[in-house]
């Protein structure tokens, strides 16, 4: 097991501040890593962080918005500060807005591009040169099964996310391509419906939607928190030394049916 070892690691994960994001930076400490935490709302940043350090993990909390290159640029140098590298970068902030492109707003459009892609871009950008001077790095995005699979029921489409999360996968494998050489992995991960702060206040709220999600999915249900854990580990881990440019998607079966 000590493949997935992430004793004396520094990670960072965006989007921090609740849901997947919370649960992933608890799976890091419990792994043995120094967990960054990034997000707007440094209020629960700060709880979030207080209830690492609780149990045994060194945990910071910054405020970062993810698509402002001056916060991207500010909240990196402060995790550097502190911690002296960065081995892990887990690009999970990200927005969900539903509309199609008839009638979605240009405002939403580019807020949804701007944080589930300008702001992987920007992270990257700022923590890539730190991985390429110590030879060693794992990013992992958290992409989306609806960047290959969308509904068709009109009052559930979401174009804006559909295209944000299919550009993850791209930039993933560019990013991949480029720096393998260098002993820095790049892998995306595409969750199918995971339960959480996004999910509960617009899919899961929509009754019949869940009735035949459940039905059609093999697992009959959705992702649970923490079920997504064990792939975000496995990417962040030397387990996958030798795997980059990689899409897994995490749904319960409901892809392949």
């Amino acid at each position: 097991m000590s493949l997935f070892d992430l004793t004396g690691k520094s990670v960072v994960v965006t989007g921090a501040s609740s849901g997947l994001g919370a649960d992933a930076a608890r799976s890091y400490g419990q792994a043995g890593a120094k967990v960054a935490l990034l997000a707007r709302r440094k209020e629960k940043l700060d709880s979030l962080a207080q209830e690492l350090r609780l149990s045994g993990t060194e945990a910071l909390a910054v405020e970062c918005d993810v698509s402002s290159e001056a916060s991207v640029e500010h909240a990196v140098g402060e995790v550097v500060d502190a911690f002296g590298r960065i081995d892990v970068l887990l690009n999970n902030a990200g927005v969900a807005i539903p509309g199609s492109v008839e009638y979605i707003s240009l405002d939403d459009w580019d807020r949804i591009m701007s944080i589930n892609v300008k702001g992987i871009y920007l992270m990257c950008r700022t923590v890539v040169p730190h991985m390429r001077r110590q030879k060693y790095g794992k990013i992992v995005n958290i992409s989306s099964i609806n960047a290959t699979l969308a509904d068709k029921n009109p009052a559930l489409a979401r174009h804006a996310y559909n295209a944000s999360k299919a550009a993850v996968k791209g930039l993933t494998i560019g990013l991949a391509a480029s720096y393998a050489g260098e002993n820095i992995t790049v892998n995306s991960i595409g969750p199918g419906l995971f339960e959480s702060e996004m999910t509960e206040n617009t899919l899961m709220k929509h009754e019949e939607f869940m009735k035949l999600y459940n039905f059609v999915n093999p697992s009959s249900r959705p992702g649970a928190r923490g079920e997504l854990n064990g792939t975000i580990i496995y990417f962040s881990s030397d387990a996958s030394s030798y795997v980059t440019g990689q899409h897994i998607i995490v749904d319960g079966g409901f892809s392949i049916v």
